[in-house]
């Protein structure tokens, strides 16, 4: 029997789907992406490889994470009731390459700071306030990376603990003992393809040895509430910016 979406997800972690979106709009991406306002992009030499609260900035994105197309590939996973939460853009080229550690994803972007149990240590990143939440609110999240560029093993695609995710939240001293006992899978995604995972799937990158672009659309969909009236950022109106209130909090 072939595997279904969910199947896989459920089982190792991630799953790649090619061709999710057509040449035409990878290309109008493109575009959108490469005229959105440098405010809360991480620079390096000039630069941009990071641009966080990507839903809140761009009009394309928001539509993209609201599309029938994402939402297909969604649904089967956290079913019919879930919403866009976050949004970022990572591009590795010459002037800003980089390599990510071996790590889970366990921060999400609020709107507000409420004292809950199982919610903390609190930061700021890019003048958006960030929570590590419980297992629970990261098990009920799934991330989508859409592909603008071709992304092999040379110019840093993704690197997986296949089924790492069913371990919950991992201890950084125990990551290495977790990497030790398992293989890796390298996750070669084509223009145009998609890669899921779940947060809290064991993932690093290495640099690029290339010189060409590798944009990748990060997306993450939660199908779960935040309790005590805490409020996921991407539901903020697009144009309200973070406060300088948000920004001093710590």
């Amino acid at each position: 029997m072939v595997d279904t979406l969910r199947d896989e997800i459920e089982r190792n972690g991630f799953a790649v789907r090619e061709d999710v979106l057509s040449v035409q709009e990878v290309a109008h991406l493109i575009v959108a992406t490469g005229r959105i306002d440098r405010d809360g992009s991480v620079r390096k030499r000039g630069g941009i490889f990071a641009v966080r609260n990507l839903i809140n900035m761009s009009e394309e994105v928001l539509e993209l994470a609201s599309s029938s197309v994402i939402r297909s590939l969604i649904q089967p996973i956290l079913g019919p009731d879930f919403i866009p939460v976050r949004g970022i853009l990572f591009d590795k080229i010459a002037d800003a390459n980089w390599k990510v550690p071996w790590h889970q994803d366990v921060t999400i972007a609020v709107q507000e700071r409420v004292e809950a149990d199982g919610f903390g240590p609190w930061s700021i990143k890019a003048g958006v306030l960030h929570v590590q939440p419980p297992a629970d609110v990261l098990e009920s999240m799934i991330s989508v990376r859409l592909h603008l560029d071709p992304c092999g093993e040379a110019n840093g695609a993704l690197r997986v603990i296949p089924a790492s995710h069913q371990l919950g939240r991992i201890r950084e001293d125990q990551i290495a003992a977790v990497r030790e006992g398992s293989s890796e899978h390298i996750c070669a995604v084509g223009v145009g393809g998609a890669l899921l995972m779940r947060p809290l799937l064991l993932h690093a990158s290495s640099a690029s040895l290339l010189a060409e672009h590798r944009r990748v659309i990060h997306l993450d969909f939660a199908a779960v509430e935040l309790p005590h009236g805490m409020s996921w950022f991407s539901e903020r109106p697009q144009d309200v910016p973070p406060t300088f209130a948000d920004s001093i909090l710590n």
